[in-house]
């Protein structure tokens, strides 16, 4: 694998994602995918008590897009739903450092992390 166009950090989140996985007791699920590059990206969050305990990512996609899961679940985990709602696509691309071409990598993660949320909220009827 070339990774010349890849920070060592993105490598790294990609070779051993630590979020990797299916969450059997989630209460939220998110799914997004995008067309143009055939990347789809499911987040399972465990909420307890408005944060989220546990979160999970399954993503069928490239180097980015399998980075960017990872680095989303870390950064939402622990964090109540509205401080993790806000976690942008910068923020995940901010140590990943990713190519230009592959920033809607990142912008996928957030977008599934708030799609996760979504769908934890309507089945709980909370705002």
């Amino acid at each position: 694998m070339k990774n010349q166009n890849y920070s060592k950090i993105a490598i790294k989140h990609f070779m051993n994602p630590k979020y990797s996985g299916v969450l059997k007791n989630a209460n939220g699920i998110g799914q997004v995918g995008n067309a143009a590059c055939g990347d789809v990206m499911k987040v399972y969050i465990k909420v307890e008590k408005n944060k989220i305990k546990d979160i999970r990512f399954n993503t069928m996609g490239c180097v980015a897009a399998i980075a960017s899961s990872d680095v989303v679940c870390s950064l939402a985990k622990g964090k109540t739903l509205e401080d993790a709602e806000k976690i942008t696509a910068k923020d995940i691309n901010k140590d990943l450092k990713l190519p230009t071409i592959k920033f809607h990598c990142s912008l996928l993660g957030s977008d599934a992390l708030r799609e996760a949320i979504k769908n934890y909220k309507l089945k709980n009827k909370t705002e």
